[in-house]
């Protein structure tokens, strides 16, 4: 394996680079290098790939929580970075290759790696898509079908390798991450467009009034649920965003100052439940591959106990199933779906799907969250290192490692579990609310408006007291 990724690696030296800065840049900087990301992220959004025709459709809930659009320059977007992510943490935590980005001399190669691993993950992504009929060609083009096969493939993944480089531009001279940046902006956008389409679509809250008779103001106020939901899930993420626990510390320079560690409930915000979502986008994807199979034993086809897709593309039962959001359509079909569907083929009711969905998603959000604190130093030893070198220490102690290790093991593993366990908990119960955007994206969109902010304004007060980036070890 570490051939492998000694061969990776070397790959990576021939790919280009966004540099870093040569200087903090200003607050005016990093909002006109995230605007730019943002305009090339929607004009990628809405240009059809060369040769595609309407795509199939099955994958709206996953592909607005991982800013993709099937048919588009977008269709594999984010995945591929967030899967080679996923694959690298997972090796590097079994041991299988040697490669820590806790290390500084191997967070470089770590993220070279991962970059070559994203481009060659989108190259096979956008291949199953157009393999398996996920993104259907235009009949009767004047290109041979396999050459046009091959273009439609480049161009979706050249989509991804732009996207890679667009989330390097905003994390090195922009605001935030790139990667929360687009699903945030997908969200926001599908929010904006379902509040639309509710008022002044068809059949919607305008047409209804409109209409007029008894039941049209009842109608109408039903018609309006999934808005009145999606801004009930906004104030609990909110609320749950501002829970936190402080640690109480002293500055070994400044002696008299009392600083306090703030740690969050959602100690590592979004990030499990992004990795978890990628995960079910690409259970979906290959379960693409079982449509049409059948391996017989008697009268029975096991490959539909696996996944059963039906004729529109859509996973609707199977094992695999069982792990994916429940699908409804307005909101008296979602309850009703909900309570009282069953699979078309094993028969199980629609409401044990949603118990082992919300608990699929909670779990591996755990999973994947333990993962991403050992490999961003935001486990209890990563913090550790952190604050002492930037010269804190427990008060009423000397200043000792081990101390503040002891004390901050009370706090960082409990609330990266019950943290990440509760976000993915939150998440999975808010999809089947049926609320615009989903349950998932406005969680995610909230955290991620909510860290911007505090960016912003931690930008802002570096840019007044510039000596405030020393005490935090910049």
């Amino acid at each position: 394996m570490g051939a492998i990724i000694d061969f990776i690696h070397k790959l990576s030296t021939y790919l280009p680079e966004i540099r870093a800065p040569v200087k903090l840049p200003s607050i005016k900087e990093r909002f006109l290098w995230t605007g730019i990301a943002l305009l090339l992220f929607f004009v990628m959004y809405n240009v059809t790939v060369f040769g595609a025709a309407q795509g199939s459709g099955g994958f709206d809930f996953l592909q607005m929580i991982t800013a993709s659009k099937l048919g588009s320059l977008l269709t594999t977007s984010i995945g591929p970075i967030v899967l080679a992510s996923i694959f690298l943490q997972l090796f590097s935590g079994a041991g299988l290759i040697d490669l820590d980005p806790k290390k500084p001399e191997q967070r470089q190669k770590f993220q070279e790696v991962q970059k070559v691993l994203a481009l060659i993950i989108a190259l096979v992504e956008a291949s199953i898509f157009v393999l398996t009929g996920r993104i259907p060609l235009v009949q009767g083009a004047f290109l041979d079908p396999t050459l046009l096969m091959a273009l439609v493939i480049v161009q979706v993944a050249l989509g991804s390798a732009i996207v890679l480089y667009l989330d390097e531009i905003v994390t090195k001279y922009g605001i935030g991450s790139g990667i929360s940046l687009f699903i945030a902006a997908g969200v926001s956008f599908s929010i904006l467009g379902g509040a639309i389409t509710l008022f002044v679509g068809e059949g919607g809250v305008a047409s209804v009034v409109a209409g007029g008779g008894a039941e049209a103001i009842p109608n109408a106020l039903l018609i309006m649920l999934p808005l009145l939901i999606t801004l009930v899930v906004f104030t609990v993420v909110c609320y749950c965003e501002g829970v936190k626990v402080e640690i109480p510390l002293a500055y070994q320079q400044a002696r008299g100052m009392s600083p306090k560690l703030p740690l969050n409930f959602f100690y590592l915000s979004n990030i499990p439940v992004i990795f978890a979502s990628a995960l079910l986008l690409n259970l979906q994807l290959f379960s693409g591959g079982l449509q049409g199979q059948s391996f017989m034993v008697g009268d029975f086809n096991v490959v539909d106990a696996v996944g059963y897709v039906d004729s529109t593309g859509q996973l609707r039962d199977g094992l695999l199933y069982f792990f994916t959001p429940i699908y409804g359509g307005n909101t008296l079909a979602h309850i009703n779906f909900l309570m009282n569907g069953v699979t078309p083929i094993l028969g199980i009711p629609e409401w044990v799907h949603a118990i082992t969905y919300v608990l699929f998603l909670s779990l591996v959000a755990v999973l994947f969250g333990m993962f991403w604190a050992e490999t961003s130093n935001m486990d209890t030893k990563g913090m550790t290192n952190q604050l002492m070198q930037s010269g804190m220490q427990v008060p009423g102690f000397r200043r000792d490692p081990r101390i503040l290790e002891k004390v901050l093991d009370k706090y960082i593993p409990p609330l990266i579990i019950l943290g990440s366990f509760s976000v993915g908990l939150l998440a999975g119960l808010a999809d089947l609310t049926g609320a615009l955007g989903t349950g998932t994206g406005i969680l995610l969109t909230v955290s991620i408006f909510y860290r911007t902010y505090l960016q912003m304004k931690r930008q802002r007060m570096l840019e007044a007291m510039p000596f405030l980036g020393n005490l935090g070890g910049e």
